[in-house]
């Protein structure tokens, strides 16, 4: 039997691992993390706000995210009115606020525990363009960087990773990194079953994933 974690203990466990995620801290209360907030700098205005919990899936669904908040003010009405949304059979729950990231690209990467082959790690072209194109590749895990860089290689949308609308081309180490991180999680977390970090969003040319989702055997429960 498996459980999906909560967005907050998914970003936990594949940072660690060196996959760059955005900027985030968590409360239990709107007091909570207004405090988060002001100790940790990293953290900056405009942010977003989400309800997070391991029974919530669908936070957009359920209008669990408030975008460009762009003050205090602002946080503390959305965390209260999150808060106020959490149901009982959503269980524990917390509000999770991060740092707003723009980029004209996104990219979608993950793994999977294929009954067949074992775990996979995937990398994707994301956004709106990933249904009409339908750019993936996947290795198996383990990947060393020169399993990485041929997946960036046999990504068919190469343009989207040169110089586009004004952003530099895509930082291939820090993308090469990521993906190595991201099978490392695979290799040295218990229990792992999939992973989700829809969208991965290049920043600079630096990929940064603003949404994790870890499913994990009950007995690798974090």
């Amino acid at each position: 039997m498996s459980i999906t974690l909560s967005e907050a203990e998914s970003r936990r466990v594949v940072a660690r691992h060196g996959v760059p995620v955005s900027a985030f801290v968590t409360g239990r209360s709107t007091d909570e993390v207004i405090a988060a907030l002001a100790a940790d700098p990293g953290v900056e205005y405009p942010v977003v706000a989400k309800l997070c919990g391991r029974a919530i899936a669908h936070k957009t669904e359920r209008g669990l995210v408030r975008l460009r908040l762009g003050d205090e003010a602002a946080l503390r009405s959305a965390c209260d009115e999150l808060l106020a949304a959490a149901r009982p059979d959503d269980g524990d729950v917390e509000v999770l606020v991060s740092t707003m990231v723009a980029g004209n690209r996104e990219l979608i990467a993950g793994l999977n525990d294929d009954p067949q082959f074992g775990l996979t790690v995937m990398l994707g072209v994301g956004g709106i363009l990933a249904e009409a194109i339908r750019d993936v590749v996947f290795r198996l895990v383990p990947i060393d960087e020169v399993d990485a860089g041929e997946m960036i290689d046999d990504l068919a949308t190469q343009r989207l990773l040169e110089e586009f609308r004004g952003e530099p081309a895509v930082d291939r180490q820090a993308l090469i990194d990521a993906l190595v991180g991201l099978a490392r999680v695979g290799e040295q977390e218990a229990g792992i079953r999939a992973i989700d970090l829809n969208p991965m969003i290049l920043v600079d040319g630096r990929p940064i994933a603003v949404d994790a989702l870890l499913e994990v055997d009950e007995e690798g429960d974090r």
